[in-house]
């Protein structure tokens, strides 16, 4: 099946090690994932980490369960599915966190998956509506860390 990607990128004005251990967070991950109803570490973890799996669910509903294949703080988190919607036949996403001056990180989201069939029909409205979606979670992201009433 063929592989889509695509990244985006957002400047945050904060250190790279408070962003990272913020997004990390599952007790403050729906604070600011307006693109989530439900994020949780399951099968026991209390703190994400290499290994350590997921359970979030989209607004819309879907779930997906995934497994962090790197946690490098505070450099780049990475995650596989292990188990989501039957549309996807792989799912990855990776975060990095690139500090390019003292309280300045430059955050991307970058995303590859690959769709089954019949849904590969629709791969453009898929990868347009995870970008949006990404755009806007980068989005209250910053909103959120830059907001000094927010608690980091």
């Amino acid at each position: 099946m063929k592989r889509i990607k695509f990244s985006e990128t957002i400047l945050i004005n904060e250190c790279a090690e408070k962003v990272f251990d913020y997004t990390q967070d599952y007790n403050k991950r729906l604070t600011w994932d307006t693109f989530l109803k439900r994020a949780d570490l399951i099968e026991g973890a209390t703190q994400a980490g290499k290994g350590v799996k997921a359970y979030c669910v989209a607004k819309n509903g879907i779930g997906m369960v995934t497994e962090y294949v790197t946690y490098n703080r505070p450099k780049v988190t990475a995650i596989s599915m292990t188990k989501g919607p039957y549309m996807f036949e792989s799912f990855l996403g990776s975060w990095n966190f690139n500090e390019l001056t003292i309280n300045k990180t430059e955050v991307t989201f970058l995303y590859s998956f690959s769709l089954r069939f019949p849904f590969t029909i629709f791969t453009s409205l898929i990868k347009n509506n995870l970008k949006k979606n990404v755009r806007m979670r980068l989005s209250d992201l910053k909103q959120n860390i830059e907001n000094k009433d927010m608690k980091i």
